[in-house]
């Protein structure tokens, strides 16, 4: 007789630092002190503006170092050699790709399409120009898939940690091929919006390519003279301030920068959420639900759902950032995702763990008897 395994409860944040835990109150911090920047000091806003990787690059430099910064540790977080064990699970990677790049970018285009082209264009609450931006944001925003919070998550819901780390590598390498010719595509047919695919490759260049192959190196280097254990307690532990600082600071920058427009437009914030929440909840769902109906056991479907519901938000921001500018409507839509992030994939957690008894088969899977899922 098939029984789900029973265990109680762990309260999210026990098992969140408190920048973790209280990232929506750090970005809001940042948004305070980064408009009163912007508007204190403009000309020095506008002069870290205009600093670029060569002329025209549209890669702001000061943003690009701080983001380097954030994703090269969780790049070297990534065991590519996990890949291998594709096989012995491959259903609940294969629900997870599937959410991840055939429904998940396609759905925000609706969603903004929906919401910005038409209702809330409608109601005379954004002009066409800011509809079409907002647009290309929440889109450059699905079309990455989480790298580094998606481990957190998977924690926080009893997840498995080797196949979550499977699904992100996985993923990770996907994002390599598929993330330039997604974005461009549908940005152009849902906002109308010009993109440059010179300026998205070299995005992809600069902020997956480069840290990508840091971190694998880095990570061979460095587990092979001092060992996995040194590696993963004490050279990673010691980059989280680092990394910390570096989000922190890339946020009030893009508040800086975004200032003027948010000062005239406060209430767009609240607005470009509602595309977003309502992705995150669809997309955790349906991932969540496909893996219920396919046996695929819990440990292996809470955080294949929460993957597919949870962005990587580093990686968006900067590409907003060089095809449309810091100041865009853009880059603010990318960094409405970060304020809502926290509390919105907590709840989803939240969801996963309550409803852990759905999943009759777990203990089948845990003792080994269907290793196939």
């Amino acid at each position: 007789m098939n029984q789900a395994v029973s265990t109680p409860p762990v309260s999210p944040a026990a098992r969140m630092n408190p920048f973790e835990r209280y990232l929506t109150l750090w970005v809001a911090f940042c948004m305070v002190i980064g408009v009163g920047l912007g508007r204190l000091a403009p000309g020095a806003m506008q002069t870290l503006r205009g600093l670029e990787f060569g002329e025209n690059s549209q890669i702001n430099a000061p943003i690009a170092v701080l983001i380097w910064l954030m994703i090269t540790p969780m790049m070297m977080k990534v065991d590519f050699g996990s890949i291998v064990n594709v096989g012995r699970r491959p259903r609940g990677l294969f629900i997870t790709l599937f959410v991840n790049w055939l429904v998940k970018p396609f759905s925000m285009a609706l969603l903004g399409w929906i919401f910005f082209q038409n209702l809330f264009q409608s109601l005379g609450w954004i002009n066409p120009d800011l509809a079409n931006q907002y647009t290309a944001g929440v889109i450059i925003l699905a079309a990455a898939p989480c790298t580094a919070m998606v481990f957190v998550w998977s924690q926080l819901s009893d997840g498995d940690p080797a196949y979550t780390l499977v699904q992100v590598s996985v993923n990770d390498l996907i994002m390599l091929i598929a993330f330039a010719p997604i974005v461009r595509w549908l940005v152009s047919g849902a906002s109308g919006l010009e993109v440059p695919f010179q300026v998205l490759l070299m995005s992809v260049l600069v902020f997956i390519v480069i840290p990508l192959t840091v971190g694998i190196l880095l990570r061979k280097l460095l587990i092979s003279s001092r060992g996995s254990a040194w590696f993963e307690g004490v050279f990673l532990a010691r980059f989280q301030p680092v990394t910390i600082l570096a989000l922190l600071g890339m946020l009030v920058l893009i508040f800086a920068f975004q200032a003027d427009n948010l000062l005239a437009n406060p209430f767009h914030v609240a607005l470009i959420a509602v595309p977003i929440v309502i992705q995150v909840y669809f997309n955790s769902g349906l991932t969540y639900g496909l893996m219920k109906v396919l046996g695929v056991p819990y440990a292996v479907a809470a955080p294949g759902a929460l993957i597919g519901a949870s962005n990587f938000f580093e990686l968006a921001v900067a590409t907003a950032i060089a095809l449309f500018g810091p100041e865009s409507g853009a880059a603010l839509a990318t960094v409405v995702g970060v304020l809502v992030e926290v509390p919105v994939m907590l709840s989803v957690c939240a969801v996963c763990v309550r409803t852990k008894g759905w999943f009759a088969q777990e203990r089948l899977a845990a003792d080994g008897a269907d290793p196939t899922v």
